[in-house]
């Protein structure tokens, strides 16, 4: 049976779509417009002739860029560390989360509610920079992996999610003689795939764009700056460059011109190359990312 829209629905519909229309376009203009500026030609972005479309298009600035040798390894390092970070975030997230609901746990009831007290005390960051430095995880590159193995929020949501399954389906595995651990990968595993799939987002777009670790715990290991903190060195320098162009009394050297044109595209090139993997990622992960918001807040 077809329904006929009202006139009254027609005009709803087409201001809906008008607006989510151009909600989307301010989303992605950003993105869109970082790349259009990576590939026209530099002298053009540099004066700012780059809005809408690309000009003099080319492809040398990533190349450019894959030259660069500091930038190829911190590349590296936030490439590793989001693949190791997610994995066993991941990991731990359903294991814990998985024990939680287990009535037979020693003292379930007072270590659910010991994690959940420390999301809301924080000791500040010169005690957490201390506690890391008294662990050995200063200068090292397990401090990139070991603190956000665990985290609270994550092991709530696959609880709560958890304790949204039919327990008949433990029973019965139970009944059969299987162990907790059989249980869990044979069954509370493939089941807990939506909730899993949200924590691997959360936990990928978290490790790479993680930048203060970097920034704190890597004073004397240039080779372990992520690439977040790579861009930040750049955009230092690029924001130095303009500081020294404004104060200047004398005429710039063409070659200083030169280092300011670079810097300003490189910045752009990395920000695009920083944004490209999340943005690949996320539309294949958004199916289990929406359903396993909407089940893992079910119960509280």
């Amino acid at each position: 049976m077809i329904r006929r829209e009202s006139a009254g629905d027609i005009i709803f519909n087409f201001f809906n779509n008008s607006f989510f229309f151009i909600f989307t376009a301010v989303c992605v203009f950003p993105f869109y417009y970082l790349f259009i500026n990576t590939i026209s030609e530099n002298g053009l972005v540099q004066k700012g002739l780059i809005n809408f479309f690309p000009k003099g298009i080319h492809l040398s600035n990533y190349i450019k860029l894959a030259q660069v040798s500091d930038l190829t390894r911190a590349f590296g390092i936030s490439v590793s560390r989001t693949i190791i970070g997610t994995f066993l975030t991941v990991l731990a997230s359903g294991f814990v989360g998985y024990l939680m609901t287990k009535k037979e746990m020693w003292k379930r009831k007072f270590w659910y509610r010991f994690m959940i007290i420390t999301m809301y005390f924080n000791a500040g960051i010169i005690p957490w920079y201390t506690n890391m430095q008294m662990l050995g995880l200063t200068n090292n590159y397990l401090a990139y992996i070991i603190p956000g193995i665990v985290g609270v929020f994550n092991v709530i949501m696959v609880k709560t999610y958890i304790e949204s399954i039919p327990a008949e389906l433990e029973e019965s595995a139970a009944i059969d003689g299987a162990s907790f651990l059989l249980i869990y990968r044979k069954i509370i595993g493939p089941l807990c795939k939506p909730i899993l799939a949200t924590i691997a987002v959360w936990a990928a777009v978290g490790n790479w764009n993680s930048f203060m670790d970097s920034l704190i715990l890597m004073p004397a290991k240039p080779e372990l700056y992520t690439l977040q903190h790579r861009l930040w060195i750049y955009l230092n320098t690029t924001s130095n460059l303009k500081s020294l162009m404004s104060t200047s009394t004398t005429s710039m050297s063409q070659a200083l011109i030169d280092s300011l044109l670079n810097q300003k595209v490189i910045n752009y090139t990395i920000s695009m190359v920083t944004a490209i993997p999340i943005l690949i990622v996320y539309p294949f992960m958004q199916r289990y990312f929406e359903k396993g918001i909407m089940l893992g807040a079910v119960k509280g």
